[in-house]
């Protein structure tokens, strides 16, 4: 094997991560938005269960959670300390006065875009940085870029699960089954 098969053979296992993570990612955050379609914004902002939580605060707090990652990715613990530092955390969770759902998607798109073309131009998914200090995280670690992709993956899919009782519970529609 040449040096350019090898190259060409190692680009091409790249591309294939990157587009495995993106499609995985698509897929969650597809599941995430499909718990919202067809709904007004007064029950985008309903909480029908008995936690906060609700269809329109979890899509905005994935899209804050992911924007912060990104912002990590490209610039470690104190880029997405920057990217947060105006989040009102609780706020988050709800929908706010003069809040639409066709806002919060169009900022969960516009953030969602962000991130995919980062992932598709990072020179390397094994960039890594510290994490940001927090009980959570073991002293001193730190995350790839593919460990945050991964992250993000997981926090869409639980949060969209979240989203599909409260969905459920609010007019009996279901992601799945």
């Amino acid at each position: 094997m040449t040096s350019t098969e090898v190259r060409t053979t190692e680009e091409t296992t790249m591309d294939r991560e990157r587009a495995d993570l993106l499609q995985i990612l698509a897929t969650r955050r597809h599941f995430l938005r499909h718990t919202a379609q067809g709904l007004t914004d007064e029950q985008a902002g309903l909480r029908p269960t008995a936690s906060e939580l609700c269809i329109g605060g979890l899509v905005k707090h994935v899209t804050l959670v992911e924007a912060g990652w990104a912002a990590f990715m490209s610039g470690g613990a104190e880029r997405m300390a920057a990217a947060n530092e105006h989040t009102d955390w609780l706020g988050q969770f709800r929908m706010q006065p003069g809040e639409t759902l066709a806002a919060v998607l169009e900022r969960y798109a516009e953030v969602a875009a962000r991130t995919d073309e980062l992932v598709r131009t990072l020179p390397s998914l094994d960039a890594a940085h510290p994490l940001p200090e927090a009980p959570w995280f073991e002293p001193g670690a730190s995350w790839s870029a593919r460990q945050v992709v991964l992250h993000i993956v997981g926090e869409t899919a639980q949060h969209a699960g979240h989203a599909d009782i409260l969905r459920e519970t609010i007019d009996g529609q279901k992601s799945m089954g």
